[in-house]
């Protein structure tokens, strides 16, 4: 039994839910998102807001049923208030700029690194050293945050590199004489 699946999810004054096929659509203020629905979950919309159940009792409806919980979840808290991950940067001369649909970053290599911004996602670099990364789609801002930290992931003896706001980087002592 799933503790997650069996809460609804609450709609926010202002976002609608309509399924149309096999295909969930939620309307809110900051876009439209999209799901493309399992058939081993139901899908009810009603008053209370959007209810997920396993259709039958076969274990991949069991499985596939928190998760698509939360998939909905993520649909409904994007069109309404949006996501953002904050990449902080540390280094000597380490820096980004926002450049229209690119995002600049000096990371040490002997060249600049150009990083495209795809459509739906937003870059503001507030200072030199601090990205932020939004947009209505969870997943498509995680995976360009994932991307930008790859260029220069945080190393462990000084912690120089690209880091998540709030992550904690495991130091280690380094050389002894």
């Amino acid at each position: 039994m799933s503790r997650i699946g069996k809460r609804p999810v609450a709609l926010p004054s202002g976002v609608t839910a309509t399924t149309e096929g096999q295909i969930l659509s939620v309307k809110g203020p900051k876009g439209t998102l999209t799901l493309q629905m399992r058939d081993e979950i139901a899908y009810d919309i009603g008053d209370d807001g959007i209810t997920v159940k396993p259709a039958n009792a076969s274990k991949e409806a069991r499985a596939f049923w928190g998760m698509q919980r939360t998939l909905v979840q993520n649909l409904v808290t994007g069109v309404s208030e949006g996501f953002t991950k904050v990449l902080e940067i540390s280094g000597v001369g380490y820096r980004a700029a926002a450049q229209g649909k690119n995002l600049r970053l000096q990371l040490g290599y002997s060249h600049d690194v150009n990083v495209p911004v795809p459509d739906g996602i937003e870059i503001k670099t507030p200072d030199a050293t601090t990205v932020e990364i939004s947009g209505i789609d969870r997943q498509q801002v995680g995976q360009v945050a994932a991307e930008i930290r790859r260029w220069r992931k945080p190393e462990p003896y000084k912690g120089k590199g690209i880091k998540y706001r709030g992550e904690y980087i495991f130091r280690k002592e380094g050389k002894k004489k």
